[in-house]
């Protein structure tokens, strides 16, 4: 009995303590437990008088191992053991037997500080004062002292009760305690804007700090829900945080705030409910309310994206239902918002992220380079990129590609190999995706031999190419109008497997249309058909681009009905083709329908779609007209570039109209835009049409006074405005100029020189210059021929302007109206009329339709030997004036003037030619009374008596429209 009363009081003891703060033990407080296992167990008891029972208790010790365990963890309380044992008489009979009980010297008892008082049967004092709870309990007794001991030892029903709920209280400190923090407090009250630094400072005055714990809320993340944890650190946490409690009540920035050592409530309820989410009830995975509803938010937020990803505002509602988004949802938007190029929410997303205390991955990174890489702006994306190296994060192989892809895109090669060769040296090996974006790099600066080897060496590592690899070679060699490897590829495509797609077909219908093969696009076409291809939007605009470019107005309007026929839907870029139909047409009125049109489907126009026609307009002199069209984008939201006030520019210089092409000028200066080098080398371009040469240096100047890059065209320019005035050795300087440049003459250039030296009729620096095409590689063309024939037509040598013929047609240039028409006017020259209309009958078994200068130079060389030929000069009078009549020509006055001349030496009193002539010249004609008047007008055509044409307006004006082409 007296061991009984005396574990009564042991354990009873330790319940009046204060219940807040809980006790704390000394071990617990270093986290050191000691290994000690104690068993209280009850048997099965009944109420009934007749078979009482008696509590056992059998603890168990393991000896294989010592149990290092918490107190908390060994103790085992059932059916309110700690009352059976206090209700149990220490001797109880039945029947006069005695009950089969176990003694309690018997119970086994291992390292417990329990251990001496449980072995005394006959203990007669109470526990010495070091082996008590209470005593053990060193920081409670500091911070609330345990009440005296009761007078009494004697337990009754009342101190049985509450013996019994004080150990509870025990079981739950005990239980609880394993949670408890080193040297961590509680503070509450805090003012709801503090921030770790200022909370960081005022607590460091007790010890050194671990770390500063602010909760933060859900929905206001700038601010603080009211209370935090401080974690002391070193050896000192303990007696740190004791220091810091008996502060308790201290003001904070007008906060009393209250604090107390962390009991471990916080970290137990999470433990719990980790417990429950990771092991479930009753085999079911726990969910608690709040995470039911954020994994609902969380799971419609990724439905979302991948059904409704243009409607950008339901995915950022998605988004903002997540009470507390991830890193996961967070790189999923900043994935979203990279994939459509706004690169500034994107960053804000991320800063969003990193200020919820999230730390990016490579991961969400790559996302964010991505919309830098969309948008273009790869100066961001590279500082992204030093980011990611300085918190010490490695680029992955998907980073790189971006990076390959984004210079690639900008037509920085250079960049772009850069970054593949760092990709090469830090990934072992790398994949079709990093090839595909440096190949189409290649591909776009036309490097097409490099293009070849990296394919090859992505297929010597074992690397299959996708499809897209194939589409990107063929468009790089459409690019260079390369036909026979395009197909190669294209051929190549079939053999490997793939089945070509739209994208492929649409390639080679690409490639046609640039090499001005229509009618092989619209084969290709057939043979989608075949295929069961359908078109898309891309090969409907490519198809109306190439009948636009051939001014097929016709077959680019059918192509246009087969669209809506196919029950497509004319995007923006379809309906800008057409309003270049029309304007090239010269009905720039149904093109403002057509802008109408758009605006009732509701597609917004661009200033793509107003520029040809405020072109179209200025370039027929209707200035007025153009700047309402310029007014009427402006109305449409589309603000004014600098692309757009070229095209009201290039219409007024080709028109002509210089003066007000400089004010047009003068106004984007007013508008706040900046001239960019198209503008001032169209502006060039003019004054070299017109012959001021001083003009064309002055604005050359300009460009390099403003710094403006000087390329190709601009030199194109200036060597026109040479040229054109006669001034050959200020041509050739400016070759020597793009020499030292290294800017290569092209094509157009030489054309330029050519056509230079012919106006002089030096046909041997003509000839010099065509030498020079061939040693550099540059390809005649059919301009380059028609000047060098009209070099040597003009220095007379007909049999070298014959030869030059042949020669075209050997090497496969077709000869055009220009060239037979310089070729006739040679003839002329050359008083060979005979020859003018052998070569007229060549041409149109050619296949060609001759036109107003042919007929001019033809008619013009016929009447002027018609008093000395024979007959046949006659018949071919007689025909060509037919076939103009049949033709519907009219010529102009001046023409009548002179034709009317000829006639009278032929004709003194008029007769069949002059009678059949007639037919051709202006409704007003009249050539009895104003024949005298229009020779007095036109005195200056004496000089055309002897055969000279070269002065004739209509076919030196026409000749000129060749160096514009």
């Amino acid at each position: 009995m007296m061991i009984m009363d005396n574990i009564i009081f042991s354990l009873s003891s330790t319940s009046h303590f204060s219940p807040s703060p809980p006790p704390f033990t000394t071990s617990i407080l270093t986290c050191k437990h000691h290994p000690t296992t104690l068993s209280l167990k009850s048997s099965s008891s009944s109420d009934s008088p007749d078979k009482p029972t008696t509590s056992t208790s059998r603890p168990t010790t393991t000896n294989s191992k010592p149990l290092n365990t918490p107190l908390s963890h060994n103790l085992e309380f059932t059916k309110k053991p700690l009352k059976l044992l206090l209700n149990s008489p220490p001797s109880t009979t039945t029947n006069n037997k005695p009950l089969n009980t176990t003694p309690l010297h018997n119970l086994e008892v291992t390292k417990n500080p329990l251990k001496i008082l449980l072995n005394s049967p006959h203990a007669t004092s109470p526990p010495p004062p070091p082996t008590t709870l209470t005593n053990k309990l060193w920081l409670s007794n500091k911070l609330s002292p345990p009440p005296p001991q009761p007078p009494s030892l004697v337990p009754n029903e009342e101190s049985e009760s509450g013996s019994d709920l004080d150990n509870l209280d025990v079981k739950e400190m005990q239980k609880s305690s394993e949670f408890r923090g080193k040297g961590k407090i509680f503070i509450g009250n805090l003012p709801l804007w503090v921030k770790k630094k200022e909370l960081g400072e005022f607590f460091r005055q007790f010890g050194p700090i671990k770390n500063v714990i602010l909760i933060k809320g859900h929905h206001e993340t700038e601010m603080n829900k009211g209370f935090g944890f401080v974690i002391y650190g070193g050896a000192t946490a303990e007696k740190a945080a004791m220091k810091a409690v008996e502060f308790d009540g201290v003001e904070f920035h007008g906060r009393v705030l209250t604090i107390k050592l962390d009991d471990g409530r916080r970290m137990k309820v999470k433990t719990e409910e980790r417990k429950r989410w990771v092991e479930g009830e009753d085999d079911v995975e726990h969910r608690s309310k709040w995470h039911e509803e954020r994994e609902g938010s969380r799971n419609n937020f990724r439905k979302v994206l991948d059904t409704q990803p243009e409607n950008w505002q339901a995915v950022v509602q998605a988004f903002e239902r997540i009470k507390k988004p991830s890193r996961k949802e967070f790189g999923l938007m900043v994935n979203y918002y990279g994939r459509r190029g706004d690169m500034h929410r994107a960053r804000e997303t991320f800063e969003k992220m990193r200020a919820r205390g999230i730390e990016p991955t490579v991961h969400v990174y790559t996302n964010l380079i991505h919309a830098y890489a969309v948008a273009r702006d790869m100066e961001e994306a590279l500082s992204c990129v030093r980011r990611m190296k300085d918190e010490g994060i490695e680029m992955s192989l998907v980073t790189h590609s971006i990076l390959v892809d984004g210079f690639a895109k900008l037509g920085n090669i250079e960049a772009a190999e850069r970054w593949f060769k760092e990709a090469k040296e830090r990934h072992p090996t790398l994949n079709a995706i990093i090839y595909g974006s440096i190949i189409y790099a290649n591909c776009q600066t036309c490097n097409m031999d490099r293009a070849e080897e990296l394919v090859r060496e992505m297929e010597e590592q074992g690397i299959d190419a996708p499809i897209d690899i194939y589409h990107i070679m063929m468009d790089g060699y459409t690019s260079t109008g390369n036909e026979d490897k395009c197909l190669i590829v294209f051929d190549r495509l079939k053999e490997c497997g793939f089945t070509p797609s739209v994208v492929s077909y649409g390639c080679l219908t690409n490639l046609y249309i640039k090499i001005g093969k229509v009618s092989k696009a619209f084969e290709v076409s057939e043979m989608m058909k075949l295929a069961g291809i359908k078109h898309n939007m891309k090969t409907y605009s490519m198809l109306i681009n190439g009948f636009i470019n051939l001014k097929d107005w016709a077959n680019a309007f059918a192509v246009f009905e087969d669209v809506i026929r196919d029950g497509l839907k004319p995007d923006v870029v379809l309906y800008n083709n057409i309003i270049r139909a029309f304007c090239g047409m010269g009905n720039m009125d149904r093109a403002v329908r057509i802008v109408d049109e758009m605006k009732k489907e509701r597609l917004r126009p661009t200033s793509r779609t107003f520029m040809p026609i405020i072109h179209a307009f200025a370039k027929a002199g209707e200035i007025r007209k153009a700047l309402d069209i310029f007014d009427m984008m402006r109305r449409s939201g589309c603000i004014p570039t600098v692309q757009t006030f070229n095209a009201l520019i290039l219409g007024l210089v080709e028109k002509r109209q210089m003066e007000k092409a400089v004010e047009v000028l003068d106004e984007m200066f007013l508008a706040g835009i900046r001239p960019n080098e198209r503008t001032y080398t169209t502006i060039m371009d003019g004054y070299a049409s017109v012959g001021d040469t001083g003009k064309a240096f002055e604005y050359f100047s300009r460009i390099k006074d403003e710094g403006l890059e000087l390329d190709i065209y601009t030199y194109e320019a200036l060597l026109k405005a040479c040229c054109k005035s006669g001034r050959m050795q200020s041509a050739l300087a400016v070759t020597k100029e793009m020499s030292v440049k290294n800017i290569p003459r092209n094509t157009y250039v030489f054309n330029i020189l050519i056509d230079g030296w012919a106006r002089r009729g030096d046909v041997w620096e003509a000839a010099d210059l065509m030498q020079q095409m061939r040693q550099e590689g540059v390809q005649p063309d059919i301009h380059t021929y028609t000047s060098f024939v009209n070099a040597c037509c003009k220095a007379g040598d007909m049999q070298k302007a014959t030869n030059t013929i042949l020669e075209m047609k050997r090497v496969g240039v077709k000869p055009n109206v220009k060239t037979y028409t310089t070729l006739i006017h040679g003839w002329a020259r050359a008083s060979l009329p005979e020859k003018a209309l052998k070569c007229f009958e060549e041409m149109k078994q050619s296949g060609l339709k001759p036109d107003k200068a042919v007929y001019h130079c033809l008619m013009t060389s016929l009447l002027s030997r018609a008093t000395v030929a024979e007959y046949y000069v006659i018949a071919g009078i007689h025909r060509v004036c037919e076939e103009m009549v049949e033709s519907g020509l009219t010529v102009d006055m001046g023409t009548a003037v002179y034709w009317s001349r000829c006639l009278r030496k032929i004709e003194r009193t008029g007769g069949d030619i002059t009678e059949a002539l007639q037919k051709t010249f202006p409704p007003d004609w009249n050539s009895h009374r104003n024949l005298n008047a229009a020779l007095n007008d036109t005195g200056s055509n004496e000089g055309l008596d002897n055969g000279d044409y070269d002065d004739g307006p209509f076919y030196e004006t026409d000749i000129d429209s060749d160096d514009d082409t």
